[in-house]
């Protein structure tokens, strides 16, 4: 009997290379350096010495797995040495950026004079035209975060509700226009907003002319309440969420929490996160400074830390499921916990998990459930399923394999 005819009468697929597996649950994993990288702008720009804090802060965030790091730093010409000495320390350390800054007279910030919403879109145009260099494929920017704060005001005070919108629609396209002008692919649609601010600006129309993105800040007393809020935005906007202010405690919304307490709420909120697809990013606030920080000033880590790099840096199981003749088992469903992935037509799966105690259950229709407890050491699981009811066709397919396995 020729190997070829003994494979075709089985059924039997060779196995593929265990390609393109996600390695994280979210693209968009960043943590936030505000305190340092807006608030002392000014003080610390004629003081190179600040670099070793800079790099210090910049590279603890890169261990923890982040993908970005949000730099505040405000766009002005006289802060843009400042700017580039943390987007130079963030490429040092294998970072995107997300530029989180904006011009100081939105705000008023630095004693800046206040300019308008025509100024505000002139400014965004000629910063980015005028500073391709900073820039890199992968980073994200926003023109002008919590846009609210500045300018005419807040439209839920101002009732300038469409005039809101399609200011953030204007600097969309201006800001998307200039990237492509300097060949860079950089996602322009991060428009964070406080979470009540997006309850009446992100409709769906708006938010489908922003870029599908709804990004909030949003500050709320438990993990609960704030991932029913995400499904909310979710529901209203009929886009995709990202997290761009999230952070414990604040006193006046948590009251006293200590670290082990801070721990655990992010624990859980980053936990029923994964579980919603449409959550596609994370931004932590902040790394250093304020309640919420995950570092004290002298660069001790937080227990927080610990719970931030297991969710940005998770365990990844790959492998294939097959039947008792080696063929691949279409759709079989391979969980950890409550995270789970079916297999694709190979019978491959690769699912990111984040467990202390580490079970794999894999099931599929017409099969015996399996449950594996011993992970090897490479994570790399090759599961055989058994037939509940086999047909007389498949017993005679599984003597002949077992058969020929022995023998060659």
């Amino acid at each position: 009997m020729s190997l070829a005819f003994l494979l075709s009468f089985l059924g039997k697929k060779s196995k593929p290379n265990l390609i393109g597996s996600k390695e994280n649950f979210w693209n968009f994993q960043s943590i936030d350096t505000m305190k340092y990288s807006r608030d002392l702008a000014r003080a610390k720009l004629n003081e190179p010495q600040f670099d070793q804090t800079i790099d210090y802060q910049v590279s603890k965030i890169a261990e923890t797995g982040a993908s970005h790091v949000a730099i505040a730093t405000p766009y002005d010409p006289e802060f843009l040495p400042f700017l580039k000495r943390w987007v130079a320390s963030a490429r040092k350390h294998n970072l995107k950026v997300w530029f989180r800054g904006n011009f100081s007279g939105w705000e008023g910030w630095f004693d800046y004079k206040t300019i308008s919403r025509l100024d505000h879109e002139k400014l965004v145009e000629k910063f980015i035209l005028d500073n391709s260099d900073i820039f890199e494929n992968g980073d994200y920017f926003s023109s002008c975060p919590e846009c609210e704060n500045g300018g005419p005001g807040d439209p839920r005070e101002n009732g300038d509700v469409d005039g809101h919108r399609q200011f953030l629609i204007e600097e969309y396209k201006i800001a998307k226009e200039s990237f492509t002008k300097i060949g860079k692919s950089v996602f322009a649609n991060l428009n964070p907003m406080n979470g009540d601010v997006a309850r009446i600006i992100m409709d769906k129309e708006t938010t489908q002319a922003l870029g599908g993105i709804v990004v909030i800040d949003h500050y709320v007393s438990t993990p609960k309440l704030l991932v029913s809020d995400i499904k909310d935005f979710i529901q209203r906007s009929g886009g995709k969420v990202i997290l761009g202010e999230f952070g414990v405690p604040i006193p006046d919304v948590n009251g006293s929490l200590n670290e082990k307490d801070q721990a655990d709420f992010i624990k859980e909120v980053l936990q029923n996160l994964i579980e919603i697809p449409e959550v596609v990013g994370i931004n932590y606030w902040t790394s250093v400074g304020g309640s919420t920080q995950l570092w004290t000033e002298d660069g001790q880590p937080k227990p927080a830390v610990k719970i931030i790099r297991d969710f940005f840096r998770p365990s990844v199981l790959k492998g294939y499921v097959i039947n008792e003749i080696g063929n691949p088992i279409e759709n079989a469903t391979v969980s950890v916990g409550t995270n789970e992935v079916k297999t694709n037509i190979n019978g491959q799966f690769s699912l990111v998990y984040v467990t202390d105690n580490v079970v794999a259950k894999i099931t599929a229709t017409g099969y015996v459930t399996k449950k594996v407890t011993n992970l090897p050491d490479n994570n790399i699981l090759d599961i055989t399923l058994v037939k509940r009811d086999e047909s007389l066709l498949f017993k005679i397919r599984k003597f002949v394999y077992k058969f020929f396995s022995e023998t060659i």
